[in-house]
């Protein structure tokens, strides 16, 4: 197939912000496991509020990510031959290629798994929060 320098750029656009989406949701979870200890720690009703509240935030980006990932994820699906393979073949690098995929696929099933884990976790936290702060989590 072939393929116009125009569509080009929309191809390797998409795919670089494929990549970035699938970065944002690992990033985002990390982000969100590296602030639940001190939460933990800390252990107070603002310290809860503040977790809560950047979760809501976090999980925004998450659902913007993942659903970046999945419709970003037809048009590089399209395109994968003709595209990235071809470019990985011509330089021999079809094992990097390989490798990096596996890795970007076990990122967003782990991200998917750990976030999912989270918010069993917020769930229990916003039940620990006194009445009257529950609804500043929503706010």
């Amino acid at each position: 197939m072939q393929i116009s320098p125009g569509l080009g750029v929309a191809i390797m656009m998409n795919n670089y912000l494929h990549d970035m989406a699938t970065g944002l949701l690992v990033g985002s979870g990390f982000a969100l496991h590296a602030i639940f200890p001190i939460q933990k720690s800390m252990n107070t009703p603002q310290a809860t509020l503040f977790f809560l509240k950047t979760n809501r935030q976090m999980v925004k980006l998450f659902k913007f990510a993942l659903w970046w990932v999945v419709l970003g994820g037809v048009p590089r699906t399209i395109f994968y031959t003709s595209f990235e393979w071809a470019n990985a073949a011509d330089k021999l690098q079809v094992p990097a290629l390989a490798v990096k995929h596996v890795m970007m696929f076990a990122a967003v099933v782990w991200g998917v798994v750990a976030w999912r884990r989270m918010q069993a976790r917020v769930a229990l936290l916003r039940d620990s929060l006194p009445s009257g702060m529950r609804d500043e989590v929503e706010s």
